[in-house]
């Protein structure tokens, strides 16, 4: 019997228990430091920058 034929042992869904704790703690982290800086309004230049490529294209 090959390792990928076994049934998961309950270390293995511990660990995806661990795993979905660690999504979520990262999530939350992240929403924390950038949420502020994605609300942010694009700067001009760029929007300007981006129609000048668009227009090239």
């Amino acid at each position: 019997m090959s390792a990928r034929d076994r049934k998961p042992s309950s270390s293995a869904k511990s660990g995806k228990k661990e795993d979905d704790a660690f999504d979520i703690w990262l999530k939350r982290g992240l929403h924390q430091l950038f949420d502020d800086v994605a609300k942010e309004p694009i700067p001009e230049e760029l929007l300007r920058l981006l129609e000048e490529r668009d227009e090239g294209q």
